[in-house]
């Protein structure tokens, strides 16, 4: 297929109102694959397990969300990040209104919106937590954070339930379970790394003040002191809930979804299994789940097709 010529993704140049030429509905499939392909570390090798004529859809998603991200998260000053955002969100309404798409995130989307029935709120729930992160750079409570991750986490999962035409209310809450424990694992692991490049704490202050953690830790020594590492222990173990909690929806998707949804679930509980390795010292060394365990998670996936 030849090449599209459009940019990968350019947040110096790119703006909402023009620039990007029009386009095939097969050049913005392309697009949105080599979207896909170049950030592959990002993108679950599930999905090549999945029927071909989905891959378009999946990549139309991505490429969705790969842009929100970076409009909210690479662009360096705040007001012109949020002012990216809304046109990417006026896109996003154009496109529900019936209006001709001009970007080629949007050409392919609407294939995808209009195949499967899903609605705007979902995408839309994506971008208010990308806004959020411009401005939010630590919560006060555990229901402030999980508000959090109903918009930043749980809508990926309901996307790929809807690819999966499961939308019932109970397999909804049971991704929402397994986003949020996923959300909260990405936290733990990356304490040290969002409080050094964002300035952003995700532990709840509440659960800092109850395990007797100041903020000096976080904002001076930046090391696991024991109170810290108790405290970590109880988030780790606060996560490890929403896994179980969300471990049936495995066995409720259609069976070419199951190795994506084990995939989800299992490599979120080898995170915090990586941090309870280590004893929760995440400050001096960011916890990893090794390439091993990361071919064994996708044997046992492969291999086992129901939770049991």
């Amino acid at each position: 297929m030849k090449s599209t010529g459009f940019p990968i993704t350019d947040l110096t140049r790119w703006n909402a109102t023009g620039g990007i030429p029009d386009c095939s509905l097969e050049e913005a499939r392309e697009y949105c694959r080599s979207l896909a392909r170049k950030h592959y570390e990002n993108f679950s090798v599930a999905t090549f397990f999945l029927p071909r004529a989905l891959h378009p859809h999946f990549f139309s998603l991505y490429a969705y969300c790969r842009w929100a991200d970076d409009l909210g998260d690479e662009v360096a000053e705040n007001a012109e990040s949020l002012r990216l955002l809304d046109d990417w969100e006026a896109q996003l309404a154009a496109l529900y209104s019936g209006e001709k798409p001009r970007h080629p995130v949007f050409r392919a989307l609407g294939e995808t919106v209009r195949e499967f029935g899903i609605p705007q709120t979902v995408f839309s729930d994506l971008l208010s937590a990308f806004r959020q992160d411009r401005t939010v750079h630590e919560y006060a409570t555990r229901d402030d954070l999980l508000d959090y991750c109903r918009r930043s986490a749980n809508p990926v999962g309901r996307l790929v339930l809807y690819l999966a035409r499961t939308t019932d209310d109970e397999s909804f809450r049971l991704s929402d379970s397994i986003c949020t424990g996923l959300q909260l694992a990405n936290f733990w692991q990356d304490v040290e790394r969002d409080q050094r490049e964002k300035g952003r704490i995700y532990i709840p202050r509440s659960d800092r003040q109850r395990f007797h953690c100041p903020d000096e830790v976080f904002h001076v020594k930046r090391a696991s002191t024991p109170e810290f590492q108790a405290l970590l222990a109880e988030e780790v173990r606060w996560a490890e809930g929403f896994f179980e909690a969300g471990r049936p929806l495995i066995s409720r998707v259609p069976k070419t979804f199951r190795l994506e949804v084990r995939l989800f679930h299992d490599g979120g509980r080898a995170i915090l299994d990586a941090i309870r390795r280590q004893e929760f010292r995440v400050w001096e060394k960011r916890p990893e789940v090794g390439k091993l365990r990361k071919l064994r998670l996708l044997l046992r996936a492969l291999l086992c097709r129901s939770p049991n």
